[in-house]
């Protein structure tokens, strides 16, 4: 178990220690309900109150925020506490990982693979023919790797990953349990007979830098040529990547979004949960997708937000959807009008 002192804690997030700088902690804990022993932030203002409850020994906190009353906690000011708490996690995380070296029995590492320095390679994991692995890479168990992969430096496979064969994947890459990289595309040609023949998917996938995959999401190889993940992509669990699919610099997707086949999305693009596309369709930079949306043509404006299904421009289609609410007495109005314009038709 790692521990730390609030000194230690301090200069790894450039912050100022209020109190006594050698208590340590070992544990990180929520600050409504961290104990004795564990470190907490306070970001949001609506958990003020637990910074004067938490039983939390160091707790993180912004430059600004203006203490009520006197608390037993040693404080960490920082200019953001957010920003601080997660680099702090991260470099927690690196330190519990690059620890692990070695390779573990038992596992299958082909003779024609070549391994780069300070690797890890758990139990059960299965390396084949021709790979290059880059230094720093940790391979969980259960984790399986075609032939012909290249991976960069500082990857990190957890359990039950697998990367089809041909795959590419660059450096300071995170792959969680359970995702699949360079599966076949859903390619099938209809018969005359109504049967369909599988048009084989001889592309694959690359995966650029600074990358990180939720667990079970699922990304396919292209037909021809590469399904490509761009720099700095983040994506959530359970999402569906179709091949030939381009997902634009820094674009961040929610859980159980799917794109289909060739679709291309720009740089910045944010997609919420349940969102999708129609294939062969292209997404301007910076473009926010609502979460439960369909885009069912290209979007072109960049950096707007739609909504709806088909996706439409937001205010527009909160518009359509207060007129839809109205429908009900619409139809109702209508239909004395219609009474009305029969009595005076009589009339006449």
């Amino acid at each position: 178990m790692l521990k730390f002192s609030a000194q230690q804690i301090a200069m790894m997030i450039q912050g100022k220690v209020e109190g006594d700088a050698a208590v340590e902690v070992a544990q990180f804990g929520k600050i409504e309900e961290a104990k004795v022993g564990e470190l907490s932030f306070l970001a949001n203002p609506k958990y003020e109150e637990f910074l004067y409850q938490t039983k939390a020994s160091i707790v993180i906190i912004n430059e600004t925020q203006v203490l009520k009353t006197p608390i037993t906690a040693t404080l960490i000011r920082v200019p953001d506490a957010y920003a601080a708490f997660a680099t702090l996690l991260t470099k927690y995380q690196e330190l519990k990982t690059q620890n692990l070296s070695g390779i573990q029995t038992p596992s299958y590492i082909s003779p024609s693979a070549k391994l780069g320095e300070n690797h890890y390679v758990a139990a059960f994991a299965h390396i084949g023919d021709h790979v290059q692995l880059g230094n720093n890479v940790k391979i969980f168990p259960n984790v399986v790797i075609g032939e012909n992969v290249k991976i960069g430096n500082n990857v990190i496979l957890h359990p039950g990953v697998v990367i089809y064969a041909d795959c590419i994947l660059g450096n300071n890459i995170i792959i969680h349990s359970g995702t699949i990289i360079g599966s076949d595309g859903f390619g099938f040609a209809p018969n005359a007979d109504g049967s369909y023949q599988k048009v084989p998917q001889l592309g694959n996938v690359v995966v650029e830098d600074d990358v990180e995959i939720g667990s079970n999401t699922t990304i396919d190889r292209a037909t021809i040529g590469s399904t490509i993940i761009r720099k700095g992509v983040k994506l959530d669990n359970l999402i569906q990547i179709a091949h030939n699919v381009e997902v634009g610099e820094n674009t961040v997707i929610a859980a159980q979004v799917g794109l289909s086949g060739s679709t291309k999305l720009g740089k910045g693009v944010m997609m919420g949960g349940q969102s999708g596309s129609a294939g062969h369709l292209n997404v301007a930079d910076g473009v926010k997708v609502a979460a439960r949306s369909g885009i069912t043509k290209n979007i072109e404006k960049a950096n707007s937000t739609v909504t709806g299904f088909p996706a439409a421009e937001h205010s527009t289609a909160l518009r359509s959807q207060i007129n839809l609410k109205n429908l009900p007495n619409l139809e109702k109005r209508v239909k004395e009008l219609e009474i009305l314009v029969a009595q005076l038709s009589q009339k006449g």
